[in-house]
């Protein structure tokens, strides 16, 4: 299936600090597909670059395997700042006046929007009475104005509570059901592990990994041992099957393995065969958090 995006070698310097390193990924069709990464790391400019709104100094991109054009922007609705309603209108009033600049929707298009993003009861309500997440939720429906096919969002709950967050986490969930892709930026680890089905995770510019998300933020399980000669251990352990690495912690060793299967009984009998007696071994979880800031160094 050809991706919905297609980024390749996409390079943006402002003087003499590089914001992207030549960055290659596919956003697949139907994925909801996390930008992660601290702040600083060139999610905003990449967005900003596939959008047209800043030119990349190196590599292309591609919109449904089309070069970037007016055409292919009529299908990508986007919020990538707090968007610029007027606080004495209504929701329909502020829908209008984006229809008519963005020449997207109509005004059954609206109706339709305010119904998907749950404003149809305060519709008439001005915008300055809204909560925080209303008006989010108002943002994302003008970026859903006309039906657009891809959905770009920069940091789509930034400055929410806690209740606001909730509510656009399902409203994404809820338009990823709708068959539209969404592209988010974000620097929340959670956000993206509760709503993503892809991530790009990305550091001062350089794109660290991209895949799913059970493959880029898989738990693993650490097997930790010890021993009187942990020298020795350690040396021994170099040659265990089906680790994926290997680390030395004080007189602890630690073994990663990528799979959530307890290998504590080959681990001791591996040892035992070596002649080397045990005097720990336990096996614990490496959680998304530490696998994310081993990747972003953070």
């Amino acid at each position: 299936m050809q991706p919905v995006l297609s980024i390749n070698g996409v390079a943006k310097a402002y003087g003499a600090i590089k914001a992207l390193k030549g960055v290659s990924y596919d956003v697949p069709e139907g994925s909801v597909f996390g930008i992660l990464g601290p702040n600083g790391s060139g999610k905003t400019t990449m967005l900003s670059i596939i959008l047209d709104i800043l030119k990349a100094d190196s590599g292309t991109f591609s919109w449904f395997g089309q070069p970037g054009s007016p055409e292919t922007r009529k299908k990508i609705g986007s919020l990538l700042e707090t968007p610029n309603f007027y606080h004495y209108l209504s929701a329909v009033d502020n829908l209008n006046i984006t229809h008519a600049i963005s020449g997207r929707g109509d005004a059954k298009d609206i109706d339709r929007v305010l119904e998907i993003v749950k404003l149809s009861e305060r519709k008439k309500s001005r915008f300055s009475a809204y909560s925080l997440g209303m008006k989010q939720r108002l943002a994302i429906g003008a970026a859903l104005l006309g039906d657009p096919d891809v959905l770009v969002f920069d940091e789509p709950t930034n400055g929410l509570d806690p209740v606001g967050i909730a509510e656009i986490r399902e409203l994404i969930k809820e338009l990823s059901k709708r068959g539209k892709t969404i592209i988010m930026a974000s620097h929340l680890l959670d956000e993206v592990e509760k709503v993503c089905t892809h991530v790009a995770i990305m550091k001062k510019g350089e794109l660290l990994t991209a895949g799913a998300v059970d493959e880029v933020l898989s738990n693993e399980d650490i097997v930790e041992v010890s021993s009187s000669d942990p020298q020795r251990l350690y040396a021994e352990l170099k040659s265990f099957p089906g680790y994926s690495s290997i680390k030395q912690d004080g007189k602890n060793i630690q073994l990663f393995f990528p799979l959530a299967t307890s290998q504590l009984e080959q681990v001791n009998r591996f040892c035992f065969e070596k002649g080397i007696t045990l005097n720990l071994l336990l096996v614990k979880k490496k959680s998304l958090e530490s696998k994310f800031f081993e990747l972003t160094n953070d």
